[in-house]
């Protein structure tokens, strides 16, 4: 490889990681305050013209490029089952302040009632000589007066009684659902902020893995995805070589499972697009979600609470349907649709399609609807 080819492409894969270190969120859900993005000078230019003739890229070079654009793009997925945590947060805190601001509006207006009937049992209290029933039983001579007015003072304390409890309870809810009110606000400014850091991330780390792809000249990246198939290739083989699948049960999907794994299907050539669930385009988690959906099964929207609260079986139980989730940190999910295939939503700039189940880590499976 010439010197000013190499030395163009080593250039650019340490400005993407200079660029790129301080981007990848530390978990799921972390919401620092915005990193400022670092100042970097403008490209100068080289102190001798590059070799124009240099011949194209090693296969060296190019596995490094392949390397560190499947860094970038799980970076990217990370941010992404980040962001869209806080996008589904955000949403069911949304509701919940809803109907606290209902609870606060109906409960106003019950206080206020309550209010004009203790009011208007104040004033019933001075008719018939503007002495209340208390005064005027005492007053009373015959016997039989007095016994009506002795109920009538008994049964008015206690409806006073109960008002004024009433009263109290109707005031300690309001003075409760305008503290839930206050801290479901707050939840929800802190997911919004966190959903707008996610957003920040997984787009600075497609924009990186963009622009060391276009250094690239056309023949180095049809080389480059050649590489990138024979890699998923090599895993998917050295996976089953491992005979994982040998004594793997032949259960066939639920007619659940045959209706997601359909849905799935039927997307296969839509692109992926960070934080889509459908119909037109999907992420990993998008897509899986709205599948089974499909499927009449709710289950979560990210890669890593799919991986959490949904049934763990063993690979060679897995069946058409299930949910293949990748990487340690479960970033990434696909579905199981038989004979060691799946079906995913890969990354920017691909589109859903089928590949092998073991093309990527395999973290475990998860089964919806069990």
């Amino acid at each position: 490889m010439g010197s000013g080819k190499r030395s163009l492409l080593a250039v650019a894969v340490t400005v993407v990681c200079a660029v790129t270190v301080l981007a990848v969120p530390g978990t799921a859900f972390a919401s620092p305050s915005p990193t400022p993005a670092p100042k970097t000078a403008s490209p100068t230019a080289p102190t001798t013209a590059p070799d124009l003739t240099a011949p194209p890229a090693t296969n060296e070079d190019l596995e490094a490029v392949r390397e560190k654009l499947d860094e970038l793009y799980h970076d990217a997925a990370v941010a992404t089952d980040a962001y869209n945590a806080a996008e589904e947060q955000t949403k069911k805190q949304s509701a919940e302040l809803v109907e606290l601001a209902k609870k606060i509006v109906e409960g106003r207006e019950e206080l206020a009632d309550l209010k004009d009937r203790a009011g208007a049992a104040a004033r019933s209290q001075y008719r018939g000589g503007g002495l209340p029933d208390e005064a005027q039983l005492l007053l009373s001579d015959d016997p039989g007066d007095f016994l009506d007015g002795a109920g009538r003072v008994i049964q008015g304390q206690r409806a006073t009684n109960g008002l004024l409890g009433e009263m109290t309870r109707t005031q300690q809810d309001l003075e409760q659902y305008t503290r839930d009110a206050s801290a479901q606000w707050q939840k929800l400014e802190n997911n919004r902020k966190a959903r707008a850091t996610a957003q920040k991330t997984i787009e600075k780390q497609i924009a990186a893995a963009e622009k060391l792809e276009s250094t690239l000249e056309k023949e180095e990246k049809e080389r480059l995805a050649r590489l990138q198939e024979q890699a998923a290739q090599k895993a998917q083989t050295t996976w089953l070589g491992t005979g994982i699948l040998d004594g793997a049960t032949t259960a066939e999907a639920t007619a659940q499972g045959t209706r997601a794994v359909q849905y799935a299907t039927a997307q296969i050539g839509k692109p992926y697009v960070w934080g889509a669930e459908g119909p037109d385009t999907f992420d990993c988690s998008g897509l899986t979600s709205q599948a089974w959906a499909g499927a009449d099964v709710t289950i979560p929207r990210t890669s890593q609470e799919q991986w959490r609260q949904l049934k763990q079986v063993a690979v060679k139980d897995m069946r058409p349907g299930d949910l293949i989730i990748y990487f340690d940190d479960a970033s990434h999910v696909a579905m199981y649709v038989g004979d060691g295939t799946m079906v995913h939503a890969p990354r920017p700039g691909r589109t859903v399609t089928l590949a092998g189940a073991g093309s990527m880590p395999i973290l475990g499976v998860v089964r919806p609807g069990a």
